[in-house]
């Protein structure tokens, strides 16, 4: 896990500037008009399609709904999808049930799109097209680099789609901004977890993917219960749950949504609670000058993926290998 962290800059880079391949798949789908997307994946995947959501939405102005596999590998009830944008993410690109949604998609009138690290996978093979994130072999059960990878490609493909010149250029100014983050040090926050009996993490829109990314891989890799919800969900009945023994990390990108996760670090504080927070006047774990802020919530997640793989080994645990997991290649 650590090495696989350690590779996040190097593996990023080509997806950021001048990639060809979602120039390739950018100009098919500006020769189409979509009624709606819909984006599917699991776990990590799913949270980069999360951020893929909010990045197709806000740019391309599209509704943007999550798939759920099973309506079709257990109800037998394909939905209708003519003329829809059908994406699926997945690191393998072999889960049955997202090959399975797949192929029905496609076979139900919709523009299938594979964003795999496989190209020659069965779910790249069951697609329209394919937009392969080139990562490299990940071996660690914690996927980290084809997590940053997917949501790279996904800025990448909608930057070109949309036309926005301005998340083009923070996409070439991140490769430099994933080797900066690298070095930071978010220990003070795993430190904090020690004997916690669960963990919060938060953020807002962009930043909403690597919220649930992070809570995920604190479950799998500390074997610590953590719940990851938006900055709005947080301040309404979640909150009853947070104790002073339940540590809350925010992640906050300088965007429209930045008051209000302010507003609710703010708030916790004011209530004696353990927050740790990045970005914005009240942060306190380390962080660097805000870029773009449909970036920067990829950049969050290598400080975050490096502390918690250090937290795990002085635990005694095993990052790479957390009891009763492995790496998913089949899901039903």
């Amino acid at each position: 896990m650590a090495r696989e962290i350690a590779e996040v800059p190097e593996v990023a880079a080509p997806l950021c500037a001048g990639w060809a391949e979602a120039e390739r798949v950018a100009s098919v789908l500006n020769a189409r008009s979509f009624p709606f997307a819909v984006v599917c994946g699991r776990g990590s995947s799913g949270h980069a399609g999360v951020y893929l959501r909010y990045l197709i939405e806000t740019r391309c102005g599209l509704a943007v709904s999550a798939s759920a596999p099973s309506v079709v590998t257990g109800y037998d009830r394909p939905p209708r999808m003519d003329g829809a944008l059908f994406i699926t993410i997945s690191q393998s690109g072999r889960s049955p049930d997202l090959v399975a949604a797949t192929r029905t998609a496609r076979q139900g009138g919709a523009l299938t799109l594979a964003l795999v690290n496989d190209a020659a996978s069965p779910a790249a093979a069951a697609a329209d097209l394919v937009l392969p994130i080139a990562a490299g072999p990940e071996r660690a059960v914690a996927a980290t680099k084809t997590v940053v990878n997917s949501m790279v490609a996904s800025a990448a493909l909608v930057a070109r789609w949309s036309g926005d010149d301005a998340l083009i250029r923070g996409l070439a100014a991140l490769p430099g901004r994933l080797a900066a983050a690298s070095d930071l040090d978010w220990s003070a926050w795993t430190a904090d977890l020690a004997g916690a009996p669960a963990a919060f993490v938060t953020g807002r829109g962009h930043g909403l993917g690597t919220v649930r990314e992070i809570a995920l891989k604190l479950a799998e890799t500390l074997r610590l219960p953590a719940l990851g919800y938006s900055a709005a969900e947080l301040r309404h009945g979640p909150r009853a749950a947070i104790q002073s023994g339940t540590p809350v990390l925010a992640f906050r990108q300088d965007d429209q949504l930045a008051e209000g996760i302010d507003a609710l670090v703010q708030e916790l504080r004011r209530a004696n609670l353990r927050v740790h927070a990045c970005g914005g006047p009240d942060g306190n774990l380390p962080w660097l000058v805000p870029d773009h802020a449909a970036c920067d919530p990829i950049a969050m997640l290598v400080p975050a993926y490096r502390a918690i793989e250090r937290e795990a080994r002085r635990r005694g645990l095993d990052p790479d290998a957390p009891v009763g997991l492995t790496k998913i290649t089949e899901t039903l």
